[in-house]
């Protein structure tokens, strides 16, 4: 291990009525920023503005966790005293850099724990309830076309319809390696309940993938960062018309040229670099992964169309 650095880091979110938020963030903090779910060139799913904590060892594991656990929102209902009303993800992202050869291997492991969905003469609740339980089960129904779509193998796959399904698209299908625990009721009153859970698994199951190495050479390194020196020069020009009183024209051509929420982040500015490291690339993906190089691969979800290499694991 003394030929690697090796860093940890996490974060930890949660989806409520459709909104994403950041547990790891005080609740004092008054401003908070707004949360934008990305994907970077390899295919990892990234949360920008999100709180990112270092890890040292187990013990900062479990105190960043029970932190953030803390947070979630839950409720009191006729079927259960803490119902969970949130969808929660906590990330846990292994960055490792061989010191002689340069390349850097990442990985990510990503805990999901999804709300039930439930019936509401079941539970109960009062308006606000219902509202979300309407959220709950809106976002578990685009969850499960996505994984239905994945076990047929279709070749398009509706990530961007939900926050869920985009905030897990490097959890499922692709390059993922994805486990499923089901918690099932053994009353029969619960019976439409459980049946439901285990269809989801079962479908789960059927989901084929292709876990592969993530490797970046020190060129793709540098790409990557010139592609964000680009990105915060383009922020700067877009103040700068702002403030110059230079009008919204300009200012919405930088957007429109910074704007790739509909395309893999970076995408059109990465291209430009692409020619210069693709022999180098190519190289990394025809030779085998040696036992020195493949530490931490990489377990994710690109779409299945992607012929990018990467890897990020998913846990439901």
């Amino acid at each position: 291990m003394h030929q690697f650095d090796v860093d940890l880091s996490c974060y930890m979110v949660e989806i409520y009525k459709g909104e994403l938020r950041d547990l790891l963030l005080p609740k004092n903090v008054k401003d908070r920023p707004k949360l934008e779910v990305r994907m970077n060139q390899t295919g990892q799913v990234n949360v920008k503005n999100v709180t990112v904590q270092p890890l040292n060892n187990e013990a900062d594991t479990n105190h960043v966790f029970e932190t953030g656990l803390g947070g979630r929102q839950v409720r009191k209902t006729l079927m259960n005293d803490e119902s969970s009303r949130s969808h929660l993800i906590f990330s846990i992202v292994i960055d490792a850099t061989n010191k002689l050869t340069g390349k850097k291997t990442t990985g990510k492991l990503s805990f999901i724990d999804l709300a039930g969905s439930e019936s509401s003469k079941k539970t109960g609740t009062d308006k606000e309830g219902q509202a979300e339980a309407n959220a709950i089960n809106q976002s578990l129904s685009a969850l499960g076309n996505v994984i239905s779509a994945l076990a047929e193998g279709a070749k398009f796959i509706r990530y961007k319809e939900n926050l869920l399904t985009k905030l897990m698209q490097d959890s499922l299908g692709g390059n993922a390696k994805t486990l499923m625990f089901v918690n099932c009721s053994p009353s029969v009153y619960n019976e439409m309940e459980t049946k439901n859970s285990l269809e989801y698994a079962k479908r789960v199951k059927e989901i084929k993938n292709n876990p592969t190495l993530n490797l970046e050479t020190k060129a793709m390194q540098m790409a990557h960062r010139q592609i964000e020196a680009q990105r915060l020069l383009i922020e700067s020009l877009k103040g700068l018309a702002q403030d110059n009183g230079l009008g919204d024209k300009m200012a919405d051509v930088l957007a429109r040229y910074e704007k790739n929420d509909d395309q893999v982040e970076g995408g059109s500015v990465f291209s430009l670099n692409l020619d210069a490291i693709k022999e180098d690339d190519n190289q990394i993906k025809e030779k085998p992964a040696s036992g020195r190089d493949s530490i931490a691969p990489r377990k994710s979800a690109l779409h299945p169309d992607s012929s990018r290499s990467n890897e990020s694991s998913g846990r439901l």
